[in-house]
């Protein structure tokens, strides 16, 4: 496979750090470029990440140290004329940050999202590498609206949908998913806190995650939406209903999830189906991709956070106590880890698929 250069835009941020880490000695892709916010920039990587640092366990990479950071806004043309492509990482306003991705592509850059703003963009492809790689076929379409040849924006889901999307999709062509309630316990890092900064989580439980809800019960039907012409339509069903909490776990989102079928499946047919189930990026064995994607756990106290969150890399859904209900057919556990899986792993995967489709030559 051949060698990309790439960027990481909002390289200061906990999302930033974990791309930081995963690109470090990462086969395919070399860090060349490191951009945040003006504040930062002139600093080296280690003098503005400093005390912020969130990773413990993982020092700052050697290799990533001395780079000089650039101005994330201001110095677009020079980073897009020194890379192949960019990871996005920012924390603006929703606003700023499509006007932003849409600068770097309409710069030749191609940008791979983990931002929020542009996942309901319509020729914005919205990508689980296992889940629906077809839909980065959109990319034509979106290149012709911004009137570019290389560049394009590509986007992951929110992270808290990353446990559970993948335990459902296995099942709807078979049994036909009609409706799922689920409710996702989510770690402090997907709001980009340590414990030392959100102390006000020990000891404690917080009912609501602004703007979460919407986008775990949005952004499945988009995922497995199909592309029209220009755009992606979204599915019109399953309909899903979705509460999330914020409770006191460094890493890793839980969900606990209830499922009404069009045809009821029996225990044994649906760990079959998650047994059985991977995808493309296994298939081409892409470097990030976990070998098996589902593991299921027999025990009835599994899966635990901070027991499971990393199997493979982080890279894999654990799914645990399936059982029949009382009032939708079966529930079960899922759990995966939010900044691996459902933010920067994530993206780091779905690079290396346009990479292996030939998007970013």
């Amino acid at each position: 496979m051949k060698q990309y250069n790439v960027g990481i835009i909002g390289a200061t941020g906990m999302v930033g750090q974990r791309f930081a880490l995963l690109l470090a000695d990462h086969p395919w892709f070399k860090v060349k470029v490191l951009a945040a916010s003006p504040r930062s920039a002139g600093k080296t990587y280690e003098e503005a990440v400093g005390k912020r640092w969130a990773f413990r366990d993982a020092p700052i990479p050697e290799n990533l140290k001395d780079i000089v950071i650039k101005d994330a806004t201001a110095d677009v043309d020079e980073i897009a004329s020194q890379v192949d492509f960019v990871f996005c990482a920012v924390d603006m306003k929703k606003d700023e940050i499509k006007a932003l991705e849409e600068r770097y592509a309409k710069a030749e850059c191609p940008v791979v999202s983990n931002n929020s703003a542009n996942r309901g963009t319509p020729d914005v492809p919205m990508v689980v590498p296992e889940i629906n790689p077809e839909h980065i076929e959109i990319i034509k379409a979106q290149r012709e609206r911004l009137g570019t040849k290389r560049g394009f924006i590509a986007v992951k889901s929110n992270c808290s949908l990353q446990s559970y999307v993948p335990a459902l999709n296995p099942l709807m062509k078979d049994f036909g998913v009609k409706e799922a309630f689920v409710c996702t316990y989510q770690a402090i890092s997907g709001a980009g806190k340590t414990f030392e900064t959100m102390p006000q989580i020990i000891d404690n439980v917080i009912p609501y995650i602004g703007g979460e809800e919407e986008k775990s019960e949005q952004e499945p039907l988009k995922i497995w939406g199909h592309i029209e012409e220009d755009r992606i339509v979204n599915a019109t069903s399953p309909r899903i209903s979705a509460q999330c909490l914020r409770v006191p776990v460094s890493d890793g989102h839980m969900a606990a999830i209830f499922v009404k079928f069009e045809k009821k499946p029996t225990k044994e047919q649906i760990l079959e189906a998650w047994k059985n189930f991977s995808g493309v990026p296994q298939e081409l064995s892409l470097p990030s991709a976990p070998k098996q994607f589902i593991n299921y756990f027999e025990e009835d106290d599994r899966p635990q956070t901070k027991l499971d969150r990393m199997l493979e890399g982080g890279m894999a859904v654990s799914v645990g106590r399936l059982r029949e209900d009382l009032i939708f057919d079966y529930k079960f556990v899922c759990l995966s880890h939010n900044t691996l899986r459902g933010a920067a792993g994530g993206a780091v995967l779905m690079a290396e698929l346009l990479a292996a489709k030939g998007y970013f030559d």
